[in-house]
């Protein structure tokens, strides 16, 4: 590209609207009819547009599937209460199989989870079974769960014919539900299989934990298709709750589950026209950010020193998620969920103040459970002011008193999108995250390096990315029996290497003697076994470096979802490393729109 598309091409991504009057796709075809682009199939979410609101104008499919109903236990295998054989009811046998099941699992050790299934399943027991059992330290679940374990067994004992049937089987369900009819497109639908009962789990320690999640009945699920298309068929003997067209939305279906009475719905598979188009607008306004984030910083630090505490707090709150990278918090009922909080919902409890430690001034602990119930644990420098202002929201309150106790996510909201349309709390954190990665490429990659080295250099500038987001995970279980395995394989390489520098310096001996064609194709053929070892070695070395240094990193998340995936795409051009080794087949094809349109040069 010269340098006149450049500029065109930065001036199209800095003036897309994302409303009613131009839209991410038509920007994006008004771009490509005007430049050439390399490498670029006319692809699918090119088509089209989505003015008006309207997100597509035919769709057709064929419903949810739905899980198989429950199969009795055969008489042989009995529950037991109190050391006596009790013949549940089918509705009491399916909760109590769920709990047999999870008996190895640490979620069945838990008060919590323990307390709500019991009292779950005694409302699906008949009067006589609530009267009989009382207790579930009485209870004995074991033989249900052998059962289980003997079935589990028979399926991996069976033979590769068996599994052929069951995955044709597969195949076919898969063939017939799985994908729909959009604006003339054959799209892959996402989760087109209704979730079966079973019980909730929850992550850290949720509060619903071990209650029982029901099974979702026909009469409860919306259809949502477009006007003249085929209506998808209930059940036999039920019928659809409700039929609707409303092509504003991008889900097929919807119901409510029980347990948090949250919407639950069937969408288009990640690699769908519709969310290609989607997460290109999500990170288009995150490269708007750019362009105003100076202006909005100088604004927060303005806040500061406002004689209004909702002001004050709303600007610190803010620093703290530029700079942090905080999730906003306040997104769920607190009575609802774990004890996980974000910036706005932090309590005093989940911070302290250091005027002085480590030799730095004006330090904050942050130590509190983030999402998903992993602890945040920071110690960071602040400016002066915030210092201040830190202690002043603290004055006269509990440690479980909030400490933004004037502002919420919605507010904090509101206000940056008066700042930016479209901007929130999270495409700050989408910002920060994608600006990391790019910085870090810039920074550790090199063109000299090999693609061991290059691969390195790209998990360490993702691991930036995950610390800066908080994105953790335990060990994994196999993680010290792989890399024994990885140091077993480097001792292995080092004593062949030794053998071979050995060797090749007997070769350079005999050589020296009395040089001949024969010592000499010799030196060179030993010479190439020795590089070969050398770089075999190298990259066990750096597998094993980056193996510990991502051991409890988890990479994903901020892969996925916060990183523009045209800053990897680029990268990968630039540098000549295969996209494959950067994004699996499932990833290339939820990012198919960033590989298609990226050239070289991107920046984010």
């Amino acid at each position: 590209m010269n340098k006149y598309s450049i500029f065109f091409a930065n001036f199209i991504c800095h003036s897309v609207k994302f409303n009613r009057s131009c839209s991410a796709v038509y920007s994006l075809r008004f771009y490509r009819t005007n430049v050439k682009i390399k490498h670029e199939p006319k692809a699918r979410w090119e088509e089209g547009n989505s003015n008006n609101g309207n997100k597509w104008t035919t769709l057709e499919h064929k419903g949810p599937l739905f899980p198989p109903e429950y199969e009795p236990l055969p008489n042989n295998v009995s529950f037991f209460y109190n050391g006596n054989p009790v013949k549940l009811t089918l509705p009491a046998e399916e909760v109590a199989t769920f709990y047999a099941k999870m008996l190895d699992h640490e979620y069945t050790t838990k008060s919590s989870f323990q307390e709500n299934f019991f009292t779950d399943w005694r409302e699906e027991m008949s009067v006589e079974e609530r009267e009989q059992i009382k207790k579930l330290s009485k209870c004995d679940f074991t033989h249900i769960n052998k059962y289980f374990l003997d079935k589990s067994e028979e399926k991996k004992a069976m033979t590769k014919e068996q599994k052929q049937v069951l995955k044709e089987e597969n195949n076919k369900l898969t063939e017939e539900y799985g994908f729909c009819e959009l604006d003339g497109h054959r799209e892959k639908i996402g989760n087109f299989r209704v979730e079966p009962p079973g019980l909730f789990r929850g992550r850290g320690e949720h509060p619903k934990m071990g209650k029982l999640k029901k099974r979702i009945q026909p009469e409860e699920i919306t259809i949502n298709c477009s006007k003249g298309s085929n209506i998808p068929v209930a059940p036999k003997g039920h019928r659809w709750r409700k039929v609707q067209h409303d092509n504003t939305v991008t889900w097929l279906a919807s119901w409510v589950e029980n347990v948090q009475g949250n919407f639950k719905y069937v969408m288009l598979n990640p690699s769908s026209k519709l969310k290609g188009e989607k997460d290109w607008q999500k990170y288009e306004v995150a490269r708007k950010l750019k362009l105003k984030v100076e202006t909005i910083r100088r604004l927060y630090r303005e806040d500061w020193k406002n004689r209004e505490m909702k002001t004050r707090q709303r600007g610190v709150a803010l620093y703290f998620i530029d700079k942090l990278a905080l999730r906003a918090g306040n997104e769920k009922e607190e009575s609802e969920t774990a004890d996980t909080v974000g910036c706005c919902s932090l309590r005093v409890e989940h911070i302290t103040l250091h005027q002085e430690k480590g030799g730095q001034e004006f330090m904050v602990e942050f130590d509190f459970l983030g999402k998903d119930s992993i602890r945040y644990y920071n110690e960071v420098p602040v400016e002066g002011r915030v210092f201040k202002n830190l202690k002043l929201f603290m004055e006269n309150k509990e440690p479980e008193d909030d400490l933004f106790d004037r502002i919420n996510t919605t507010y904090l909201n509101k206000h940056l999108n008066q700042s930016m349309p479209g901007l929130t709390a999270k495409v700050f954190r989408t910002f920060n995250a994608s600006t990391t990665l790019q910085e870090q490429l810039n920074k550790l990659t090199t063109a000299d390096m090999s693609l061991e080295e290059k691969l390195l250099s790209y998990n360490r500038a993702n691991r930036a990315v995950a610390i800066l987001c908080n994105h953790q995970r335990a060990a994994p279980k196999t993680f010290e029996k792989s890399m024994q395995n990885l140091q077993d394989k480097v001792a292995q390489k080092q004593q062949q290497l030794d053998v071979a520098r050995k060797e090749l310096k007997d070769a350079k001996k005999e050589h020296k003697r009395g040089g001949t064609e024969r010592t000499r194709k010799l030196v060179e053929k030993k010479e190439a076994v020795v590089k070969r070892l050398e770089e075999q070695l190298k990259k066990l070395q750096l597998q094993m470096t980056d193996r510990e240094e991502n051991k409890v990193i988890a990479l994903g998340t901020s892969k996925l979802n916060y990183l523009d995936p045209r800053i990897s795409v680029a990268w990968c051009r630039k540098f000549n490393v295969p996209i494959e080794k950067i994004y699996n087949k499932t990833q290339r094809d939820k990012f198919a729109w960033a590989i298609d349109m990226t050239e070289e040069d991107f920046q984010f």
